[in-house]
């Protein structure tokens, strides 16, 4: 038996989300946050996190700075379970963060990539990657060094045997580009409804997911409010949202993807992986960022039962 059941590599960084902020803002003013958080942050920090939370047994492979943001980071997701001996420290690096804007219903996401962008193929243990049932890849466009030799990763780890899933979250440069080598080797394509749509070259939505679902065998598309949907083929499968009163989206889409895979490497049915990445979704807007609903047992354990 493979000793993970997920294994990632990418980034580890904090979120630094502000709320309560004015609407717009004017240069060369003081201006006060209502509140603020610093929390485990990255999308692939909050997979990872949140899979092990939720059960799975996790491998991460990452690459950070030599200063105390990449060490809190580290000690928090090596804290809730996730296996961090893999991870590199870069001397005379800085590790990345995000600076998160949160507005009521929209939000700014500044980043500084760091870290996040110099992690390499070269850095990557395949041996233990492939340790593995699952891997998962997210952030794609800001792994600037690794993206090259993602294709080549991808085709090594299928030849061990593993499934591959990936997300690739937003691309600052809005050219997406670099997918198509991909799509061969990707059991599992975890986008959101403007990823999509951008991804595929297409403005609407039913004729992107028909697009990628020629590519991929499985197509998950994240609709927030709206819940999610799923092409397998030519089935089409749609889920409903869980209705919460949430505090912020930070990390929604990611705690999704933990949810989801965290059914499909047991086996579940499609149905049974979107109902638990809706879930996912939902109990990460309930608190601050990404990873803080389930860093908490009880209330985690409490939300699936009230909700299931």
């Amino acid at each position: 038996m493979p000793r993970f059941d997920v294994t990632l590599a990418g980034e580890l960084n904090l979120d630094l989300i502000l709320y309560g902020l004015p609407e717009c803002l004017p240069p060369e003013r003081e201006l006060l946050a209502r509140e603020m958080t610093l929390t485990l942050g990255g999308s692939s920090t909050i997979v990872a996190h949140n899979l092990a939370a939720l059960g799975c047994q996790v491998g991460f492979i990452s690459l950070i700075g030599a200063d105390d943001l990449g060490q809190i980071a580290m000690n928090q997701l090596r804290g809730n379970g996730v296996d961090v001996s893999k991870v590199k420290v870069a001397r005379g690096a800085q590790t990345g963060i995000t600076i998160v804007l949160q507005r009521d219903d929209w939000r700014n996401m500044l980043t500084h990539a760091g870290t996040i962008a110099e992690l390499s193929y070269d850095d990557l243990d395949l041996d233990y990657l492939a340790d593995s049932k699952h891997f998962h890849l997210s952030s794609f466009y800001l792994q600037r060094a690794l993206q090259p030799k993602v294709a080549q990763l991808f085709r090594e780890l299928k030849a061990r045997g593993l499934t591959v899933s990936m997300d690739t979250n937003d691309d600052p440069d809005d050219a997406w580009c670099g997918m198509t080598p991909l799509f061969p080797y990707l059991d599992v394509f975890l986008p959101n409804a403007r990823e999509a749509k951008r991804i595929a070259g297409l403005d609407d939505l039913h004729a992107a997911v028909e697009d990628l679902a020629k590519k991929v065998p499985l197509v998950v598309v994240k609709l927030g409010e709206d819940g999610a949907l799923a092409q397998k083929g030519r089935e089409q499968f749609r889920a409903d949202a869980v209705p919460v009163r949430p505090t912020d989206a930070v990390g929604a889409g990611d705690s999704f993807d933990a949810g989801f895979l965290s059914q499909y490497v047991r086996g579940a049915s499609l149905k049974d992986c979107l109902r638990a990445g809706n879930l996912a979704g939902a109990l990460s807007t309930t608190r601050a960022g990404g990873v803080d609903a389930f860093r908490d047992q009880a209330y985690r354990e409490g939300f699936f039962r009230t909700h299931i």
